[in-house]
């Protein structure tokens, strides 16, 4: 690996972090879908759940 030297211009424009925040807003966003299915799959009375995408599970 070889080390380049930034300039100024460069520096300015690299941000750290991106990368994280990103990771993490789709993690939460992962997080409250999956808690959304597992509370509608509880209190559902018929036993039933459709998630977008043409996922379906139900039982009776």
């Amino acid at each position: 690996m070889t080390y380049k030297l930034m300039t100024v211009e460069e520096m300015q424009n690299h941000y750290v972090g991106e990368a994280i925040t990103l990771t993490a807003v789709m993690a939460v966003l992962a997080v409250a879908i999956v808690a959304v299915v597992i509370y509608r799959l509880f209190r559902s009375g018929k036993g039933g759940v459709s998630i977008p995408g043409g996922w379906k599970f139900s039982w009776n």
